[in-house]
């Protein structure tokens, strides 16, 4: 079952199963290859580039990282949201051993320029890791044509079960990593511990549903996605933030001038949305990924996110639009 469910998580992106590393989620995979890429790269070079707009797991990762005196550049996202190869390649020095930058950033929804910036590390001793826990099985993802030598992937993110994930580690050429977690040498020396064998079931049949069904699912939620923005556009002072095309297919992020997040969250109670990072759903600070952005305060909490996914339907989305169009202007009177 373990190795029925490393190939399944394999096909999903295109790679070979002996390049699938079993981790409890993507915050211990973003840990283990930051980390265990950087030691192990240690005398090469000290340098870091990663974005401004990671997820915590990567940016606390480089955070304890630089305590032990490795050196981290932060590139900033381009007013739509998106780390360019360009904003990539202008950050890079002789010492930079690792780049790590998101595929999808998980409160916009816009998707990097990693095709780019593959190619631009593609002929360097650089590593690139990638966290693509918000694209795994919601896009198609090419690890190897995408030049990509390590990758997080959580396996509910694609509806298989929480407290289990994968680390992709490139094998062509061996990507060296120093294990950040000692025992019985599980993993091939990456990632001791006994598996969770019913959680790795788990990972691999929503990777096989997720693959068998990608485009198709892909093409149906982009769709709604727009009918979406479309509805919820012609409310005065509603404003799109990130590309409005590069992104996943079923997210949005959205503000509305002069309305609190917070506080539209409050009011639309038939429905389950956020106003920033799952991870950070107790935290009242304003998002640092739409700060990175440029946004003042006030625009950075008033905006929210609004994610469609494989059990949305039609009646569900006018639901939603009929519950934005009567609270919005409400909450202005």
């Amino acid at each position: 079952m373990v190795e029925r469910g490393r190939r399944q998580l394999a096909k999903l992106i295109n790679a070979d199963p002996r390049e699938i590393v079993w981790t409890s989620g993507a915050t211990e995979a973003d840990n283990l290859a930051i980390k265990g890429g950087v030691q192990a790269a240690a005398e090469r070079g000290r340098h870091i580039v990663t974005s401004a707009i990671e997820h915590s797991a990567v940016l606390d990762s480089c955070e304890a990282l630089a305590t032990e005196g490795f050196d981290i550049s932060y590139v900033q996202p381009d007013d739509q949201g998106i780390i360019t190869a360009d904003a990539v390649a202008a950050a890079l020095r002789e010492d930079t051993v690792l780049v790590s930058i998101m595929y999808a950033n998980n409160e916009l929804g816009t998707i990097n320029d990693i095709a780019g910036i593959g190619a631009l590390l593609n002929d360097t001793d650089i590593l690139f890791h990638c966290d693509a826990a918000q694209a795994v099985g919601k896009v198609v993802l090419d690890v190897h044509a995408l030049g990509i030598d390590l990758l997080a992937i959580s396996a509910h993110k694609f509806y298989g079960p929480k407290g289990i994930g994968a680390l992709y580690v490139r094998r062509r050429p061996q990507v060296q990593l120093v294990a950040q977690q000692h025992g019985g040498g599980h993993e091939r020396g990456m990632r001791s511990g006994t598996l969770a064998t019913h959680q790795i079931a788990g990972i691999g049949e929503a990777a096989r549903i997720a693959f068998e069904g990608l485009e198709e699912e892909a093409a149906r939620l982009s769709k709604m996605r727009e009918q979406l923005w479309q509805a919820l556009s012609t409310i005065p002072g509603a404003v799109l933030n990130g590309h409005p095309q590069q992104r996943l297919p079923g997210a949005l992020n959205l503000q509305f001038e002069g309305v609190d997040g917070e506080t539209l969250l409050l009011a639309l109670k038939d429905l389950a949305l956020s106003s920033g990072s799952a991870c950070h759903s107790a935290s009242l600070k304003p998002s640092h990924v739409l700060k990175a952005m440029g946004m003042t305060d006030t625009d950075a909490l008033a905006s929210i996110r609004c994610c469609l996914g494989r059990f949305t339907s039609e009646a569900d989305l006018a639901l939603v639009c009929d519950q934005f169009q009567q609270v919005v202007p409400r909450l202005r009177r």
